[in-house]
């Protein structure tokens, strides 16, 4: 990756509640400064309204914790966004996804997965390479999930590959962990 297009900001650009609230997200994810947070706090009230859309999707999503780290980690997989892959491998970790199960995701939905989980990430594979899933998919998908996990699954999926494409075009830096 190359140089940051628009660099993390400080207390001075961010101003006091978006430095307040990327001290704490860097904290929550275990980095010194999260270039995400940071960088797209620049933005002022829009990082603090994305945030509350963003968090609606996860971690107080439609979705289990551990099918929505699935479907991320498949999507910045897909996109080959490290910063995503980075931060959702941990997480994913949490939510209770083994390396194994980290690595056939990576695969796909061929990889010897249940039907739910195979469904999931085949619907994934879909929208990201063409902005949609076809018919058979999406029936597969309605055996899985109700109207409203349907709805929510694809704007979960939705927003992790827009801000993959955010991160990508901002070329934000891939952050460092703590030990």
């Amino acid at each position: 990756m190359s140089t940051p297009r628009v660099s993390p900001g400080h207390f001075r650009e961010l101003g006091p509640i978006n430095w307040v609230v990327v001290k704490a997200m860097s904290v929550a994810t275990g980095t010194d400064n999260a270039h995400i947070f940071a960088t797209l706090g620049r933005s002022k009230g829009l990082f603090r309204g994305w945030l509350h859309f963003s968090s609606r999707m996860m971690p107080f999503g439609e979705l289990s914790r551990r099918e929505s780290e699935m479907i991320i980690i498949r999507i910045a997989h897909l996109r080959r966004c490290e910063y995503e892959l980075d931060h959702h491998m941990r997480l994913g970790g949490r939510a209770g996804l083994g390396a194994a199960d980290i690595d056939r995701i990576l695969e796909g939905p061929d990889a010897g997965w249940g039907d739910r989980e195979a469904v999931l990430l085949r619907a994934t594979d879909e929208l990201v390479a063409g902005r949609d899933i076809n018919d058979d998919t999406w029936a597969a998908l309605r055996r899985h999930l109700s109207e409203r996990k349907a709805i929510a699954f694809v704007l979960l999926v939705g927003q992790y590959d827009m801000l993959a494409t955010t991160i990508g075009t901002l070329r934000v830096e891939r952050d460092y962990f703590e030990a």
